[in-house]
């Protein structure tokens, strides 16, 4: 008789092997032994020569680990070997064998470690935020709300900050609360929140804050008449899906991370509010004229004439919503029947994410502005928008388009690795849960690159600062075009400064 033969396949059996030794090491990885002795090392390697890193959350977790680890395993041992033995052990043949040990372990044990520490202590940072007032006029208020997560009242918090120091948000002929004849919003106005849409994750502004900010604006004391119109250009090129923006991303900065700037805006429409969204990358290739000379397509204005200072050719979409409402960015609302602009009835609130930037340096308020205008159009014609930011040329922008009422920055998630952004993932952001807002893009920029992304950035040990630092004049550094860009605000005859001594901070804590 013929015996079976089983023939096993060699590569199984290797996988086999492979797969017990990867759960042995893992399991290893996660004794109380290999933890131990890796904090030891992480601390003794991340401390360094600069002892004060010794009190930051991880190092703290570290070196408990390590007491812990040489108490159990190190100290009992040196109290009970006498120096008879101690003498014996051959020490040459001894170090290899440990060393080995050290680098087998540590290649899984150390990554872990890292891994837990990263994911439970600077994932979300708490950053100490101090107020300060000035003597000195004018100033620019910058207000902050420290502690919101972006779904709670943070946006009310920061309404009701500005209205106790002058800054009331809604517009009317009442006093009282938040509103007054010198407010930001009346309850008939058209209201354009201008978000970033380019990137999704935690690269565009957190879908809670806009939900909240359009529950604020419909919120007027005297009843909201109007429109609100959620809009940005991500210039039909680059960004996640490397097409531009979207309103409809599947994994968006939020808490509940599928709902998308789409979502929040539908849930308004569907209780008959006037809420829409437009995504100006759909226009940014299309040249119109405005409605005054008899044009009434959508698209894009464009204003040949180079400007000298900034090399900027300024452009502007125009469009009509959902609703019917003509909308010129720059000269306002179109009445059809009377042939003329409400200019006055346009309202434009900036509301950009807080992230580092690889050519810029730092995306905030008034890099911001780059959704604004048309990238492809003006490239065509030889003076491709983007090209003038590190000119000033988003000052330009601002001034001879349509200036913001109030800048807001989403700083809940930032990007505070130096070069890493715009793109900015789930796994690269750090939660700081706080929010800014002025009437100055400029001081509010400057504010906030160095209270929230150079203190984050130097928390988390990151190298490169410079590109960050507001203070950092270099030909080509955001501290050089972001004064450039003032330049043109103040050109205008708005308020704007750099100069801290020139701004009042006022912070809340929620």
């Amino acid at each position: 008789m013929l015996r079976k033969i089983s023939i096993k396949n060699p590569i199984l059996r290797l996988r086999g092997k492979i797969s017990k030794v990867s759960q042995k090491l893992y399991t290893l990885s996660f004794s109380p032994f290999v933890i131990g002795l890796f904090s030891l090392l992480w601390f003794l390697f991340r401390t360094g020569t600069k002892p004060s890193r010794a009190v930051y959350p991880c190092q703290r977790i570290a070196a408990a680990n390590s007491y812990l680890w040489l108490s159990i395993y190190i100290f009992p041992i040196f109290r009970t070997i006498n120096q008879k033995v101690r003498g014996k052990i051959d020490w040459k043949k001894l170090l290899p064998v440990i060393l080995a040990m050290v680098i087998v372990g540590g290649s899984i044990a150390i990554w872990n470690l890292y891994e837990v520490v990263r994911r439970r202590e600077m994932r979300e940072l708490g950053l100490k935020i101090v107020g300060r007032t000035t003597k000195f006029e004018p100033a620019s208020d910058i207000f902050v709300v420290n502690g919101t997560r972006g779904y709670d009242d943070g946006i009310f918090a920061l309404i009701n900050l500005m209205a106790e120091h002058g800054v009331l948000f809604y517009k009317s002929s009442d006093y009282g609360g938040n509103k007054g004849p010198n407010g930001l919003i009346d309850r008939n106005d058209v209201v354009i929140i201008k978000v970033n849409s380019q990137w999704d994750e935690r690269g565009g502004t957190n879908t809670d804050l806009v939900k909240a900010l359009i529950q604020a604006i419909l919120n007027h004391p005297d009843g909201f008449i109007g429109e609100i119109v959620v809009a940005d250009n991500g210039q039909a090129q680059y960004g996640s899906a490397g097409s531009g923006g979207s309103f409809n991303w599947s994994r968006n900065n939020a808490e509940n991370i599928s709902q998308s700037i789409q979502n929040v805006v539908d849930s308004f429409a569907a209780m008959g509010y006037k809420v829409s969204t437009y995504l100006w990358d759909t226009i940014t290739t299309k040249r119109v004229r405005e409605y005054f000379e008899g044009d009434m397509e959508d698209g894009y204005v464009v204003n040949t004439t180079v400007n000298p200072r900034t090399g900027i050719m300024v452009s502007y979409p125009k469009f009509k919503t959902v609703f019917g409402t003509y909308i010129s960015f720059k000269y306002g609302i179109w009445d059809n029947e009377a042939k003329t602009y409400h200019s006055d009835k346009l309202k434009v609130i900036n509301f950009p994410v807080l992230k580092s930037h690889s050519i810029y340096g730092v995306t905030a308020c008034v890099k911001h502005y780059m959704g604004v205008g048309s990238d492809k159009l003006t490239a065509a014609l030889g003076a491709r928008m983007h090209n003038t930011v590190g000119t000033g040329g988003m000052g330009t922008l601002m001034v001879e388009t349509r200036f913001p009422v109030l800048n807001i920055i989403d700083a809940i998630w930032v990007n505070a690795i130096p070069g890493n952004g715009p793109r900015t993932s789930y796994g690269v952001a750090t939660r700081v849960n706080v929010i800014a807002a002025s009437t100055d893009p400029v001081a509010l920029d400057y504010w906030a690159a160095k209270y929230i992304l150079l203190e984050v950035a130097r928390f988390k040990g990151y190298s490169g600062l410079s590109s960050m630092d507001p203070d950092n004049v270099e030909t080509g550094s955001f501290g050089y075009w972001l004064r450039l860009s003032m330049d043109e605000i103040r050109r205008a005859g708005y308020q704007s400064t750099v100069n801290e001594d020139y701004m009042n901070v006022y912070v809340v804590h929620i």
